[in-house]
């Protein structure tokens, strides 16, 4: 028997989680759904099979678990029409953009007792896992901290600009979309973090998404996490999460490539897959076929990714 999903949001997440879930042996995607015809029409020819609803309730209504890759705004209603109908839930982050909100959504869903997770897409991949694994044998020795950067030429970047509302302060920056993945990546190895300074900086223009941010953040003993990312001029994507020991560091660029340094230069670590985003989507697959069964996994939970959402609004100095 495979688990019957229903796609509510068909931009770039939900056509890259839709491609995914089709060639996942555990999923068959029944029911698709979104405002946008033509990211509908996209949808379809990647699975011609689903039912292309006219409502969100209906692409809901008849499976089993929903995956929501709508904006963060809408989530928290379309969470909890799932909920209500026993559906499992898996919710991209954020969980929303308003705090208050989505303390009431994690409320709710708990309640409601069906399998939730949400798609932090490093919580079940190997480099999470493994740097998790060396920390705490004390491979690194004491840990020191943690380092985030991340620096873009542009924002959105050219295969995100279809999803208009990322360039916007009210939900999309590079905080809330991809600095929100490295602080959960951080509070797994250290622990819950807590905010001590942070400064945001915004264009004159005033609806637009940070340009610029500078965070750092203290775990219960005193770690510090500190957080650079900027936006603009002539340059690579830059995407980095370094966790620090006394006596191995260890390096998380673009997600997925691990690398370990000895006090010298960074060196590649593990067997690089070809394809490191569908190696990493499997795992988080693989892993939501034992969330929706209610057993152990590696996704993260509501919780994790409310105290994610607390943090990030707080560093963007909205919505907290």
């Amino acid at each position: 028997m495979t688990i019957n999903v229903a796609i509510i949001g068909l931009g770039i997440m939900g056509q890259r989680m839709l491609e995914h879930m089709t060639l996942h042996p555990a999923f068959t995607v029944s029911a698709i759904w979104d405002p946008d015809a033509r990211a509908c029409q996209a949808a379809q020819g990647l699975a011609p099979a689903a039912l292309l609803a006219a409502s969100a309730k209906e692409a809901i209504a008849p499976v089993d678990l929903v995956y929501l890759a709508c904006p963060p705004a809408p989530r928290k209603a379309y969470a909890q029409i799932a909920a209500a109908l026993g559906k499992a839930v898996f919710l991209e982050k954020p969980l929303g953009i308003d705090v208050g909100e989505s303390r009431d959504l994690v409320r709710n869903l708990t309640l409601s007792k069906v399998p939730t997770a949400v798609n932090f897409t490093q919580a079940a991949g190997a480099a999470l896992t493994d740097v998790s694994k060396a920390a705490q044998a004390g491979d690194m020795g004491d840990l020191m901290g943690v380092d985030i950067v991340v620096t873009y030429a542009h924002w959105p970047r050219a295969w995100q600009k279809t999803a208009d509302w990322l360039r916007f302060r009210d939900e999309g920056g590079m905080t809330r979309e991809v600095i929100s993945h490295f602080l959960f990546f951080s509070e797994r190895i250290l622990g819950p973090l807590d905010l001590v300074w942070t400064q945001p900086d915004y264009p004159t223009q005033g609806d637009l998404c940070e340009t610029h941010v500078a965070a750092r953040l203290i775990n219960a003993q005193g770690l510090p996490v500190t957080i650079m990312g900027s936006v603009g001029g002539a340059q690579p994507d830059r995407q980095e999460v370094t966790v620090k020991g006394s006596k191995t560091s260890r390096r998380i660029s673009n997600f997925a490539d691990d690398a370990v340094s000895f006090g010298g230069d960074f060196v590649p670590i593990g067997n690089k897959p070809a394809d490191t985003r569908a190696t990493g989507l499997k795992a988080q697959l693989d892993d939501l076929v034992l969330c929706v069964q209610n057993k152990p996994n590696r996704l993260a939970t509501i919780d994790e990714a409310l105290r994610v959402q607390v943090l990030i609004e707080r560093i963007l100095n909205t919505h907290a």
